[in-house]
């Protein structure tokens, strides 16, 4: 039998790492990147970030720098900002990790599904054929096999390249 280690999960199963004060998106003001809070690129428009909690290696969120709780409060610049980000990310990813395709979009309101509801944000998840396994189903756990950290210095210099 083999053992799988994840150990860095288990604040986040334990609920250790609750929601920390403040919204992610707004976290760092002013910086282009931050390895800490996990932010890889900011400008006036918009701030793109790892999940810290990723359904798989990659898994990024794209969100307007405004904090902004609709879809429909966004103006034209802010969505063209976003669209044209989505689409480097994805060149980004399809670079860096090499997935076969991916899971894009946002859930709108806690209702729907959004973890943090006031501050609107995409999902970009990077997705390989047999990527998910019986843990999931079993165990209600995720395998991510590569570290947080080790997945932004990957992604980093490539947010940074213009």
């Amino acid at each position: 039998m083999k053992t799988l280690w994840t150990p860095w999960r288990m604040e986040y199963i334990e609920g250790k790492n609750g929601r920390e004060s403040g919204c992610i998106f707004c976290a760092a003001p002013g910086q282009p990147h931050s390895a800490k809070d996990l932010i890889l690129y900011r400008d006036p428009a918009l701030v793109v970030l790892m999940n810290r909690f990723p359904y798989a290696n990659g898994h990024l969120l794209v969100a307007p720098a405004r904090h902004v709780a609709d879809l429909c409060n966004l103006s034209a610049e802010e969505n063209a900002s976003i669209a044209a980000m989505l689409t480097r990310c994805s060149t980004i990813l399809r670079k860096t990790h090499n997935p076969d395709g991916f899971n894009i979009g946002l859930n709108l309101g806690e209702v729907a599904g959004a973890g943090l509801a006031s501050h609107l944000h995409w999902h970009i998840v990077p997705r390989w054929h047999g990527d998910h396994n019986y843990m999931t189903v079993l165990a209600e756990v995720r395998t991510i096999p590569e570290h947080l950290d080790n997945t932004f210095a990957r992604l980093l210099p490539e947010f940074q390249a213009q």
